[in-house]
């Protein structure tokens, strides 16, 4: 009883700790690519002390739903952390409390309170960007929601930590073409759900192009550094669903031990050094996609999903 409470608070300690270092990582290595300079790796730690040590300014015109945002974008991956397994193989207090559809509408909660916040104020780069940001949902949830009914049919299951083991027990069905088939999906889907390259541009700074970005305009001082925050936090749980769950089951603690919980932190932080490398060799290569081309990424990723169920079908 005591490990399983442990366990759990390493869990979110490790993304609450680590999940910033991701961003930083990622952009470090991109500047490199680009033959730049680039930030320090520990740039965004350095961005949310700034942050969190400057005033708050809050316009008169918003309502609660504007301070509420960023305590809901914050709060939604830590509240998935405990849903999923990022340093356990083994299921936790509240790991059956909700599947995987489940862990998709906690992320979409904290994306549907920042886009209602982004419009609030009255600035009208704010709604511009949410709609955006709606839009690009609109067509990711269906997407969604066929990735995980896809997965519930090949492994059997849509809890995480059950399809997890599934895929342990079952190593031969990684080379199935049904489960290729859903992990480029799911990688399209993190491209597209955290905001990176081609769908959006985390970098770009011009308000008029702006997607993801633009929902956090009239943030300052800790509201901007809550949002930033859970920013990093959804693309690490995303990130540890995709591998922990999909690609890579193993590196995860299987005994009941502090020691192993521990030991995992170093390997979970391998393979998503290499998830890193991927996305760095993607963003380099693709250039973001003009608004109206997302709905044929996203519908590439659709398709994507309904090859596997169909291909699933035909190999069973």
């Amino acid at each position: 009883m005591l490990h399983r409470i442990l366990a759990n608070v390493l869990q979110v300690l490790t993304v609450l700790v680590l999940s910033p270092l991701i961003g930083g990582v990622l952009n470090r290595l991109k500047e490199i690519v680009q033959a730049k300079r680039g930030p320090s790796v520990l740039q965004p730690y350095r961005d949310l002390w700034k942050l969190f040590h400057k005033d708050e300014v809050v316009s008169e015109d918003s309502s609660w739903i504007f301070r509420a945002a960023p305590y809901v974008v914050f709060i939604a991956p830590l509240f998935v952390t405990l849903l999923i397994p990022v340093l356990t193989a083994y299921p936790l207090f509240l790991a059956f409390m909700a599947d995987m559809v489940g862990v998709g509408f906690i992320l979409a909660l904290g994306g549907f309170f920042a886009a209602l916040a982004a419009v609030d104020p009255g600035n009208p780069y704010g709604p511009m960007g949410a709609s955006r940001t709606r839009m690009v949902g609109f067509l990711a949830e269906p997407v969604f929601v066929i990735v995980f009914f896809t997965v519930s049919f090949v492994a059997g299951s849509t809890i995480p930590y059950v399809v997890q083991q599934q895929w342990v027990l079952s190593p031969a069905s990684f080379l199935a073409p049904p489960h290729i088939l859903l992990v480029a999906a799911f990688l399209m889907l993190i491209l597209a759900d955290a905001g990176r390259i081609p769908v959006d541009s985390p970098t770009g700074h011009f308000e008029l192009a702006m997607i993801e970005e633009s929902k956090a305009l009239e943030y300052s001082g800790r509201g901007a550094a809550l949002v930033k925050w859970g920013g990093h936090m959804k693309l690490m749980v995303l990130m540890c669903v995709f591998l922990n769950v999909l690609v890579t089951p193993w590196g995860l603690a299987t005994v009941q031990r502090l020691r192993d919980t521990l030991l995992a932190i170093p390997l979970v932080a391998l393979k998503i050094l290499i998830l890193i490398l991927v996305l760095v060799v993607i963003e380099s290569s693709l250039a973001k996609l003009r608004l109206f081309r997302i709905t044929e990424f996203l519908g590439a990723a659709f398709i994507t999903c309904v090859a596997a169920m169909i291909s699933r079908v035909f190999i069973s």
